[in-house]
């Protein structure tokens, strides 16, 4: 089978070396495992970070958003049949979705949104599932839940922002604050729902209080975190909760200890890493989006159409990826 693989980490993007194509043997489903024929993959920042910074000894497939079709399945698999299409971001232990076929486990798999198309289908696994487990799982609002209080999303106009918007907006009662530095970005963060603007490359605290805020609730920080830390730290208000995704070098709690704010760490492959008692959650949360999708409650995230699943569209995706511009989801479909 085709798939795109990179052999030696750290290489600039812009090297073909950096990202290319092999064939690979067609992989065998173990017993909760489902054999996918991908149709559609969207890219993200994860991608770019284990391939900059992950050494390999061995051709090392990426890719942790799909939709595609089941083409075969384990002996104990239960949730799905030969012939479903599904959507699922997978695991960080195993090869990714840039190659035509993939093996993943039944239990972090969804049904694909029967309203939606392959392509736009695979800009929404991942994102949908960090952001469900943000709001839910770590930070525990309630669904319809959240009156009176107020939510700003550091960096809102990427992958995870865009859906968690929409997220809080339907099933939360919290008002809703995105950051967004561009025109562009401004705007797509309104169509999805936000209720406030703010640019995150100007201080924080006095647009805040211009839209009538002394304070907010929570904070979640999609990304840069350390570029804004001490901004957060300032606004957040007395036992609010903070929230972040992504990796700082170093991250100092001692600031959050006077207002007693609270620290959250979401990471979207703890339980499949792990095989925790409650996997299966990413399969019902999944499935749930899907509904939600259907009932033209939540949006596609697609952001940019890259053509066919080519070492040569990835490393284009890559690049955006990195350039850190990139609005809603990157998607390449077919081999």
């Amino acid at each position: 089978m085709k798939a795109v693989v990179y052999t030696q980490h750290g290489l600039p993007i812009g090297d073909p070396a950096s990202l290319h194509e092999i064939e690979l043997p067609m992989p065998l489903a173990g017993p909760r495992d489902l054999l996918v024929e991908v149709r559609a993959v969207s890219v993200n920042p994860v991608d770019t970070k284990i391939r900059n910074g992950a050494a390999v000894t061995e051709p090392r497939v990426l890719g942790w958003d799909a939709s595609g079709i089941v083409r075969a399945v384990g002996s104990e698999v239960t949730l799905f049949k030969e012939g479903d299409e599904v959507f699922y971001a997978g695991s960080l232990l195993r090869p990714g979705s840039n190659s035509q076929f993939q093996l993943v486990d039944e239990r972090i798999v969804g049904r694909k949104p029967a309203s939606l198309g392959h392509a736009q289908a695979a800009a929404l696994p991942l994102t949908s599932i960090t952001a469900w487990e943000l709001l839910f799982d770590r930070l525990k609002v309630e669904e319809g839940g959240g009156a009176g209080k107020s939510l700003l999303v550091i960096g809102a106009a990427g992958g995870v922002g865009s859906i968690l918007i929409q997220l809080a907006r339907k099933l939360t009662a919290l008002t809703v604050v995105a950051s967004a530095s561009r025109e562009e970005s401004r705007n797509w963060v309104r169509e999805l729902g936000a209720q406030h603007v703010v640019d995150h490359t100007q201080p924080l605290r006095p647009q805040l209080e211009a839209l009538g805020f002394s304070g907010v609730d929570i904070v979640i920080s999609l990304t840069h975190t350390d570029k804004h830390y001490a901004g957060i730290v300032d606004v957040l208000a007395p036992q609010g909760q903070f929230a972040l995704i992504d990796d700082p070098a170093t991250l100092d709690a001692v600031p959050l200890k006077r207002k007693s704010i609270s620290l959250h760490w979401e990471l979207m492959f703890t339980r499949s890493m792990f095989e925790t008692a409650d996997m299966a959650e990413q399969h019902a949360l999944l499935d749930r989006v899907a509904d939600m999708v259907d009932a033209g409650e939540l949006r596609t995230t697609l952001g940019e159409h890259y053509g066919r699943i080519s070492a040569e569209n990835l490393r284009r995706a890559h690049a955006l990826i990195e350039s850190g511009r990139a609005v809603g989801k990157i998607v390449l479909e077919d081999f």
